[in-house]
């Protein structure tokens, strides 16, 4: 078996931070909509260029040409003073008994730079997979990521179990025809998390990562 870990949210707690740095640069810009920190979930698992055309097409006004480039280094700032890893996962990963790879919509450099930061890339390097990587033709809700990972690292998609705290990625691991579960311990994740991540399709959720080996 093969599990296939997305990143943000599931290994590192980034969203929380993530939702901060987008309101504040919206409102920096005068922006029409102002996504407030509870709304960001609309955009959780999602590329920021899709997140680009969703406010654009909401609000008929156009962002600036480095808004993906401005964002993401606005995050670098906050991820080097406040990203941690979820609680457990190190201690998870260097004992489990199957293979695993990340799958994210990050590109591959925040994709480093988180696990650097909370110091889980030895355990995960080389096996990082994102959905700006040129086999991917379609990120998340799509299931071309996580097919991509899949024959990758040589496992056939019924042999692979995802772990997803978004929406999107639980459609992504449905539609991948693989098993699901969502994550909801991180720290954007509120009261009704875990029956949204169901209501999308996942076979079941989980709160603790400390949880995840009897889950297998």
């Amino acid at each position: 078996m093969l599990i296939i870990f997305d990143c943000d949210g599931v290994l590192v707690d980034s969203e929380p931070l993530a939702a901060r740095v987008l309101e504040r640069y919206l409102r920096d810009l005068d922006y029409p909509l102002i996504v407030e920190e509870s709304a960001h979930g609309r955009f959780l698992g999602f590329t920021l260029q899709n997140v680009r055309r969703d406010l654009e097409v909401e609000t008929g006004t156009a962002l600036p040409d480095d808004f993906e480039e401005e964002l993401r280094r606005r995050d670098q700032i906050a991820f080097e003073g406040d990203l941690t890893a979820i609680p457990g996962v190190a201690e998870v990963v260097a004992n489990l008994s199957h293979a695993y790879c990340i799958a994210s919509s990050g590109p591959p450099a925040k994709i480093r730079n988180s696990l650097t930061l909370t110091g889980l890339l030895e355990q995960f390097d080389p096996h990082l997979f994102s959905a700006h990587d040129p086999g991917v033709a379609k990120g998340k809700p799509a299931p071309d990521l996580f097919l991509y990972a899949a024959q990758s690292m040589g496992v056939d998609a019924a042999d692979c179990l995802v772990i997803e705290d978004s929406v999107a990625g639980v459609t992504a691991g449905k539609a991948a025809k693989m098993r699901t579960l969502g994550f909801n311990g991180g720290g954007h994740c509120g009261p009704g998390y875990g029956d949204m991540l169901m209501d999308a399709g996942a076979d079941g959720v989980f709160s603790d990562m400390r949880e995840l080996p009897k889950l297998l």
